[in-house]
């Protein structure tokens, strides 16, 4: 099930780089029913993950053609990749290969980005608790890193060998401009506990002074939020950042801001298929709203996650049994809150698109009938979609979650000691087939058991107190 010596020419897929929207979806369509052909989806294996390699590939494109297209020739441009998104060592190799670069935010996060190949010079640390151990790697492997408050830097400034260390160091500042539509990722708000807040008595003075005290700091680092933060707010958390990057180098005489790392955030359009907004689109409106961030005098790091992945992954789940109850269809999936956390407890905030398959993997045809789509957990509330008019999902078809290639892959909640899905990645396999590659194998159950202290099962019936009171 290799990838290996697939034709995966991308000539065709245009549309602001993303990849014609219609076309994913027939390569979707393509996987899922390629999927049940060959045995990746069935009666034994009731639930998987799909990745949409060209699609990947197609957004890298896109993401790094956007702002090469405003920027003035020879900046240097990072976009690191926020692994949070999707931490699947394949894929990081993959985006690797594609000219990312790789944001981490835990040991753990470095480790899989280290795995897959990322040099270090293309990473960042940011992250709000590092731990001293966290900070000495990094700072032992170049990799860079942005203090998320005072309390850091000084265990920074303790850490840092002068002539020895490589990794470029900067401050998280938080231009505290106000939240977006969901108050759970938005990260400038007057209360965040990312970064410095600028508008705290004393704190832009504060962070003016520290790079005046210490020449080796070189970076500003501001991340206004994700989902639900709109394209202006986010050019204004840049334009924040933009301003007190041009204030400490005045202040300085110098050149000492030498790169403005403006991170992620851009939004995806769950509602439909359409790409919306763009890559293009931002990176435009980012030159008209701060002129002089591309002007060449800044290197630029971004940190995009969702906007990169969540239009490439697919989530699909046999239908068990299909019952109704007061009236209402109910199709019981292998899909809910282990994979879908966020959508399940906050379905307001973070619904989902359901695709309906035949049992064959084919799309399902039929007039569309209010459902809910449940999943296998143990309460009543653990819905993909409530009230959802889809085709009829009888028992032996498949519901599968859309977009969902970013944070659903990662965020897999152990309820009722559910099973984490096999994730595999498909491509065009040249003769108008499917090519599948393992990224992920399913978890055994087995593995659940071990991961639950399975080798400990005596500890606590064997425990006995020691010494005396």
């Amino acid at each position: 099930m290799g990838l290996k010596g697939v034709d995966d020419d991308m000539s065709g897929d245009v549309v602001d780089g993303h990849g014609d929207d219609e076309e994913r979806a027939g390569r979707r369509d393509g996987a899922v029913r390629a999927a049940v052909e060959q045995g990746l989806l069935g009666p034994d294996a009731p639930i998987v993950g799909l990745l949409d390699v060209r699609g990947i590939r197609a957004s890298a494109a896109a993401l790094r053609r956007a702002f090469e297209a405003v920027a003035a020739p020879g900046t240097a441009i990072l976009h690191a990749f926020a692994v949070k998104a999707n931490p699947l060592v394949p894929v990081l190799r993959l985006l690797a290969e594609a000219g990312l670069g790789a944001e981490v935010a835990s040991a753990g996060e470095l480790a899989l980005a280290r795995a897959a190949g990322m040099p270090a010079e293309l990473m960042v640390f940011d992250a709000p608790a590092k731990t001293e151990a966290e900070l000495r790697e990094a700072l032992a492997l170049g990799v860079a890193v942005n203090a998320d408050n005072p309390q850091e830097l000084t265990r920074i400034d303790a850490l840092r060998h002068p002539g020895r260390t490589r990794s470029p160091l900067g401050i998280r500042v938080n231009p505290q401009i106000g939240a977006g539509t969901i108050g759970a990722t938005s990260t400038a708000t007057a209360t965040s506990k990312f970064g410095v807040g600028l508008r705290d008595e004393g704190a832009r003075e504060w962070v003016v002074q520290a790079f005046a005290e210490r020449p080796w700091l070189t970076r500003l680092h501001a991340h206004v939020g994700s989902q639900g933060i709109s394209l202006s707010l986010l050019a204004r958390g840049v334009a924040e950042t933009y301003a007190l990057a041009e204030e400490i180098n005045a202040r300085a005489g110098r050149r000492q801001v030498d790169t403005l790392d403006i991170g992620g955030g851009l939004s995806v359009n769950f509602a439909s298929e359409a790409t919306e907004p763009t890559y293009a689109q931002y990176a435009r409106l980012l030159a008209q709203a701060v002129p002089g961030l591309f002007d060449g005098r800044y290197g630029l790091v971004t940190e995009f996650g969702r906007s990169l992945l969540a239009r490439h992954g697919t989530v699909v789940a046999r239908v068990e049994y299909a019952k109704s109850s007061g009236g209402r269809r109910i199709a019981v999936t292998h899909a809910g809150v282990q994979v879908a956390p966020r959508t399940v407890y906050v379905p307001g905030a973070w619904p989902l698109r359901i695709a309906a398959y035949d049992a064959k993997g084919r799309p399902k045809e039929g007039a569309p009938v209010v459902q809910d789509v449940a999943g296998p957990a143990c309460f009543s509330g653990d819905l993909l979609a409530e009230g959802r008019a889809l085709p009829p999902l009888d028992q032996g078809d498949f519901a599968a979650a859309l977009d969902t290639g970013a944070y659903y892959f990662g965020t897999h909640y152990s309820y009722n000691s559910l099973a984490r899905p096999g994730v595999y990645g498909f491509v065009p396999d040249g003769d108008g087939g499917v090519a599948f590659a393992v990224v992920r194998e399913p978890q055994t159950v087995a593995e659940v058991v071990a991961e639950s202290g399975g080798a400990h099962a005596d500890a606590l019936t064997t425990l006995r107190a020691t010494g005396s009171r």
